[in-house]
């Protein structure tokens, strides 16, 4: 194989740069090119494929630096409808055209599915990432839990609906223990939470935090890390006077809570808090709203007795704030942790291209002998017994309910992720660059500025 391609799709993390980094440094090793297409899924429904060289005569393109956020070819929410047989054999055309011989799909369960119909045409991998960390399996087989429900309100239907199951669980058995991004995120989420404290200490108030992950409690539960009072996960149901009593312990304990809850938890009906009832291109729910819902809830529930009586305000709606970690928590510099396995997976999905696999996923596994290793799975069985590929949603154990906080299998979860997470020059960076005297006078260069003059497109007069 003399040149392959790779493309980053979805959302974008922290980590992608870094993947994209591994996979040049190893297809350098290999004498191999790599053509990187830009936006994503976008490119490939382009019949002019905007690409970029990233390896001439070897060497990596000087834009491409693995410590810097985001991604540098760019990406979007397009995918590959299956069921378009048409668009699918102009894409496999167009690729031929380029001379790649085999593809690298950087992204999550969106981009598993999305690659699927490709794998039929031409060798194509993935390099796993997504903050969410909702890429992999609790245990092997969990796709055959997943079941068809009717459903007269959906389009379909239907819905899916995860049934339980008797495996017996273990930290070592998952498949793809976590993705690059996820770190990251928990650094920049936990500082969120530390700096929402001190208000919240100040003016004796509730702060609730809201941050990512959609249907998987993952960011929340890591973000235990910034040491908030309740952690509201989706997959459990909010058990609001559980909440309430908590609240009221802790109020009159240090006059202050804070609260943090993924964007995508449910009441006890199982309605999704922050649901907008819209959907972005590649089919997934947009979920914002999920911290505001709740403080309409808090208000009403707390009542303005509480704080008037106290003389801490004159109503619940002024001592209950929210704050959305946002897009931060996607953005910015990986750290060392995420910098290290995206590499690692991007160089692994260039080995499993030169090694004739096809449909493939590089994955990072665990065990507490070996620690951290990567490794590969056949992508077919993440899918279900309908073809679908379901995010990973964390698995119960990992959360105690009761005190709404990481049971200890959560915390046996986090620890090996996060204890050597951050490396010197981590710290270094930031010392270095926060207050560089030219950050005052220069303005901000984009990577994007350089590689638009390196873009190139496929000559369409030639494809037919």
């Amino acid at each position: 194989m003399k040149r392959i391609g790779i493309l980053t799709a979805g959302g974008d993390t922290p980590a992608l740069n870094a993947t994209i980094h591994g996979v040049v440094t190893r297809a350098n090793q290999l004498r191999m090119e790599v053509m990187g297409l830009i936006k994503g899924y976008n490119s490939l429904a382009n019949p002019r494929v905007p690409h970029v060289h990233l390896n001439p005569l070897f060497q990596p393109i000087p834009e491409l630096d693995a410590a810097h956020g985001g991604t540098l070819l760019g990406s979007s929410r397009d995918y590959v409808d299956p069921n378009n047989s048409e668009a699918i054999r102009s894409i496999a055309q167009r690729l031929e055209h380029l001379k790649i011989e085999g593809l690298i799909c950087v992204g999550g369960d969106g981009t598993l599915n999305g690659l699927q119909p490709l794998a039929e045409h031409l060798p194509v991998v993935l390099a796993p990432k997504t903050i969410d960390n909702d890429l992999g399996l609790n245990y092997e087989g969990e796709p055959n839990d997943w079941a068809r429900v009717p459903d007269d309100t959906r389009p379909t239907g239907f819905r899916y609906e995860k049934r339980p199951c008797a495996t017996i669980f273990h930290l070592e058995n998952m498949v793809n223990f976590v993705t690059p991004g996820y770190a990251t995120s928990v650094f920049v989420t936990s500082q969120d939470v530390q700096r929402v404290r001190t208000t919240a200490e100040s003016h004796r108030r509730i702060a609730i935090v809201e941050v990512m992950g959609r249907g998987s409690g993952y960011i929340p539960l890591g973000t235990a890390y910034g040491r908030p009072d309740i952690i509201l996960v989706p997959e459990q149901s909010i058990d609001l006077p559980r909440i309430v009593d908590r609240i009221h312990t802790l109020y009159d304990l240090q006059k202050n809570v804070v609260i943090v809850c993924g964007e995508g938890i449910t009441d006890a009906e199982g309605n999704v808090l922050g649901d907008q009832g819209f959907t972005d291109p590649a089919g997934n729910r947009i979920l914002s709203g999920a911290a505001d819902a709740l403080r309409s809830l808090l208000i009403e529930a707390l009542g303005d007795e509480m704080f008037r009586s106290a003389r801490r305000g004159e109503s619940a709606r002024e001592a209950i704030f929210t704050r959305k970690a946002g897009h931060t928590q996607r953005g910015g510099r990986p750290i060392h942790f995420d910098r290290f396995y995206a590499a690692l997976l991007g160089g692994k999905a260039v080995d499993l291209l030169r090694e004739g696999y096809n449909n493939r996923a590089a994955i990072l596994q665990w065990n507490p002998k070996s620690g951290f290793y990567v490794d590969s799975y056949d992508a077919n069985r993440f899918r279900d017994r309908w073809g679908l590929i379901h995010a990973r949603r964390m698995h119960p154990s990992f959360y105690d309910a009761e005190h709404m906080r990481p049971s200890q299998v959560g915390i046996d979860y986090l620890l090996p992720i996060f204890t050597n997470a951050l490396s010197e020059s981590d710290l270094e960076y930031i010392h270095q660059t926060t207050f560089a005297a030219g950050n005052l006078t220069q303005p901000y260069h984009s990577p994007n500025t350089d590689v638009a003059k390196r873009i190139r497109y496929l000559d369409t007069r030639t494809t037919n």
